[in-house]
């Protein structure tokens, strides 16, 4: 790191957090300053009340559920498809996924202990995961997976801070303790089913 530079050493990361914070705050400016530049959240948004963008995971479980979509959603998942099929679905998962920042500070923790323990599961496992989810969203007829999506859940715990609702904290603090004692950058890389999606739709890029 010496030869590089502290610059050069760390600016990805530096750059993958402010990228992380200006989707926040672009989310954070409307309710806060009444600036509505993005409505929604990282599921279904609206930008600047013109462009549609829909998690392709949460509209194929919406899809699995035996409930059909509006327009809106339909052409939003086909932009974020189409985005991360040419840019790598890793780009979600590490520039814009809040969750990403979680595990990181779990594995950044688990270093300054030295905590050795534990065992990262078959990274197959995230794909039989993501089957699962949609087969209970069949099963039940319900987005099952949303009720619990650490990824929107960490987006609303930060958002909202202290007065996040216990479950969206509960998810978040599971995450954390799962990366740092459980699995060395395991729920990112081996259970996430979102992450799983973008990996299948990025693996051509």
């Amino acid at each position: 790191m010496a030869a590089k530079g502290w610059w050069r050493a760390h600016r990805y990361l530096i750059l993958r957090r402010l990228s992380q914070l200006g989707v926040l705050v672009l989310f954070l400016v409307g309710p806060l300053a009444g600036v509505w530049i993005v409505k929604g959240n990282l599921s279904s948004s609206l930008t600047l009340d013109t462009l549609p963008l829909t998690d392709p995971f949460v509209l194929a479980q919406v899809l699995a559920s035996g409930h059909w979509p509006e327009k809106a959603a339909l052409v939003g998942a086909a932009i974020v498809t189409a985005f991360y099929a040419l840019v790598g679905g890793r780009a979600f998962c590490g520039w814009v996924c809040p969750v990403n920042a979680i595990t990181d500070a779990g594995a950044w923790v688990r270093r300054r202990l030295g905590i050795t323990s534990g065992r990262a599961p078959k990274p197959g496992l995230r794909y039989w995961l993501l089957g699962a989810v949609l087969a209970a969203a069949a099963a039940t007829g319900v987005a099952v997976w949303e009720s619990v999506n650490p990824v929107s859940m960490t987006q609303r715990a930060l958002i909202f801070g202290f007065t996040a609702s216990g479950t969206a904290w509960a998810i978040v603090a599971g995450v954390f303790l799962f990366d740092l004692f459980v699995a060395p950058r395991g729920w990112c890389g081996h259970v996430c089913p979102a992450g799983a999606t973008y990996a299948l739709i990025g693996a051509g890029s």
